[in-house]
């Protein structure tokens, strides 16, 4: 049988300083309360994986602060069970 691993591309984002000391915040928040640090890329990978999840509806988005108020308007549904 042959072992089906999965490809991955590499990306390159551009993020200020205060969202790449968040990601790491992250990590190590883990890593102390778990024993098991989480990178940016685990991270950034697990929250496009959750907005999948979220079906977000991009018709009306034109800009970062309109699909970010889109995103929390789907969080917010999911955490009520109306989504």
């Amino acid at each position: 049988m042959e072992d089906k691993k999965e490809k991955f591309q590499r990306v390159i984002a551009v993020m200020n300083r205060e969202e790449v000391d968040y990601l790491d915040k992250i990590g190590k928040d883990a890593l102390f309360a778990t024993g098991s640090k989480l990178s940016r890329i685990k991270i950034l990978r697990a929250m496009v994986n959750a907005i999948k999840v979220l079906g977000i509806d991009v018709e009306k988005v034109t800009n970062e602060e309109d699909l970010k108020n889109e995103i929390l308007k789907k969080v917010s549904e999911y955490r009520e069970g109306t989504l």
